[in-house]
């Protein structure tokens, strides 16, 4: 799966959360409100063109809607970077985030509870 640029991916986590959108729809849920018609629509298509959106046709207006869920992107997207910072090692990644970012000893306690969650229900399949 290809990475999505900065304005890509800022246009589909908008698409990801109204489940489909109008390009002015899109428009008014940017930061920036004036954001050329132009720009958001090119962007859009480009994203058609990597098979991330597609569109319904109502004359000459489209509905534009997600073809890849935000769960399957932010997973691809997350194996890669642990892959290329990480040496692929999710432990690894984790290590580092908590000596970095000084977590508290309540939140990795929170993390582990979350892990052996996991872990119980893969094991009860």
């Amino acid at each position: 799966m290809k990475k999505l640029t900065k304005a890509e991916e800022e246009i589909m986590l908008i698409l990801w959360r109204l489940g489909e959108a109008l390009v002015r729809d899109i428009i008014s849920q940017l930061g920036d409100p004036e954001t050329p018609y132009t720009t958001v629509s090119t962007v859009i298509r480009v994203l058609e063109k990597k098979n991330f959106v597609s569109h319904k046709a109502y004359g000459s207006t489209y509905l534009y809607f997600p073809l890849v869920s935000k769960k399957e992107y932010s997973n691809t997207q997350l194996k890669d970077f642990v892959g290329s910072y990480f040496n692929g090692s999710f432990s690894g990644m984790a290590t580092f985030f908590a000596k970095e970012n000084d977590i508290s000893m309540e939140e990795l306690e929170k993390m582990l509870s979350g892990l052996r969650d996991e872990i119980d229900k893969k094991s009860k399949k």
